[in-house]
């Protein structure tokens, strides 16, 4: 037999190799991962090391069906697809690969937003937006310069330099999630600017973080931010889980009230600040650390001449209204959500559990970063998001079809919502506590 004959033969040899669900399911391991894309099964336990977006992401839908997750996180389909042929094993039994009326509908609408351009940016918005940071920037650099240190001049100038620092990580969030530009290097160099440059913090670690909570939302043990044990429990599943386990623990039937202290006051000036210096020592990005010395040498040179020594209470101060502002607006999409163990949910259900909206108003979409529209921007974490309103009522409209929750609350009710749900969930540690431990 000829060579291409030879060739042929092994091609179609390897076309046929077909694996049912359960042998992928059993490749969930840390050292064997495999997981299925438009119902092709690949190998990634190798990859996964290599991924951009980070080992623990990809690895988290390990044994499971990633095909969403995979059309939701990369923009240019063809580009990131040439990655995956050295690693193509086979393909799912097509008996077992039916796919279901949700998973379906959910794909034919996302085409109907990209026919409707929904994923095009408007570079007039983003550029405004910039502008606007950087208007407040200078507004607060010059109310100290002009009017001295006053408590009135400190209380403005604090105010304008904790609504850069909101703002900007807005909109480092949308360069982040390659919402802004066709080519993902200008999205990459623009987040590099204003997380690392205007906000002082990693965007390397920032990645590693959020790109974990969009791919697994509210999932224990995979969403970092529900890996909150040593302070709080969330949700039905975690407070009873840790009540039953012997470790000593917080008084969690209490959270409702500490939350106030060491929730939002805190997160930003301690945990973030740790956390960001822990993981760019231990990775040795020192990209990502020259970026953070270049805010806080800018920082100084600007406030030390007019504060003094006072210039660190006053960015302690900074960071503190800058946490309230971002723990206020975060948690209220998440944390009166369901908070469970990883069911390998189809993504349409997996992010309608963990996700809730607030009321449209020019205010809320300000104020949240259009973050108020969490549920289509958990959807589609790639559309830029001045266009995520629109596709809102088409959302809205599948989930009536498929009898899914859709949650829009007041501003109010959602930051309400926080308490209430802190409140269920330690009153559920507490009882859960009691019976099991109770001598």
């Amino acid at each position: 037999m000829g060579k291409g004959g030879q060739g042929a033969q092994e091609s179609q040899t390897r076309e046929v190799k077909t694996y049912s669900w359960n042998e992928v399911k059993e490749h969930s391991s840390v050292q064997d991962k495999w997981l299925v894309i438009d119902g092709q099964v690949y190998n990634i336990t190798s990859w996964a090391r290599k991924h951009p977006g980070g080992n623990r992401v990809i690895s988290h839908y390990a044994g499971q069906d990633a095909t969403d997750a995979f059309r939701a996180f990369h923009n240019d389909l063809n580009a990131v697809k040439k990655y995956l042929k050295p690693l193509h094993l086979g393909s799912v039994n097509p008996e077992e690969n039916q796919v279901r009326d949700l998973e379906q509908d959910f794909r034919n609408l996302r085409e109907t937003a990209e026919k409707m351009g929904l994923f095009k940016p408007s570079y007039t918005f983003f550029f405004l937006h910039l502008a606007h940071c950087i208007a407040f920037e200078v507004l607060g650099y010059l109310v100290l310069r002009q009017f001295g240190t006053g408590w009135i001049p400190i209380i403005l100038s604090l105010l304008c330099n904790a609504t850069v620092q909101a703002q900007s990580g807005w909109l480092q969030h949308d360069f982040g999630h390659l919402s802004v530009f066709k080519k993902s290097k200008w999205d990459h160099f623009f987040h590099y600017l204003t997380i690392g440059f205007l906000k002082g913090a990693s965007p390397d670690w920032w990645n590693h973080m959020h790109y974990q909570h969009h791919a697994k939302p509210n999932v224990m043990d995979k969403d970092p931010d529900m890996r909150v044990e040593a302070l709080f429990v969330v949700g039905d599943t975690m407070p009873v889980k840790v009540a039953k386990s012997w470790k000593k623990s917080m008084p969690y039937n209490w959270q409702h009230h500490y939350f106030f202290v060491v929730g939002p006051p805190l997160l930003f000036p301690v945990y973030f600040q740790f956390m960001l210096f822990r993981h760019i020592f231990t990775r040795k990005l020192w990209l990502d650390f020259a970026l953070v010395m270049l805010y806080f040498a800018r920082f100084i040179y600007l406030y030390a001449p007019i504060l003094g020594w006072s210039i660190i209470p006053f960015y302690l101060a900074m960071r503190c209204l800058e946490s309230h502002w971002f723990t206020w607006v975060a948690q209220s999409n998440h944390v009166p959500m369901q908070v469970k163990v990883d069911e390998a949910e189809p993504w349409m259900k997996l992010q309608m559990h963990a996700t809730c909206n607030v009321e449209r108003s020019f205010f809320n979409d300000w104020f949240t970063g259009h973050l108020n529209f969490q549920i289509e921007h958990h959807l589609f974490p790639t559309m830029p998001r001045h266009n995520l309103y629109k596709i809102a009522p088409l959302v809205r409209s599948l989930c009536e079809k498929h009898g899914i929750s859709y949650q829009v609350k007041s501003l109010y009710r959602a930051f309400a919502d926080i308490i209430k749900t802190l409140r269920h969930s330690g009153e559920l540690w507490y009882s859960t506590y009691q019976q099991f431990h109770s001598s």
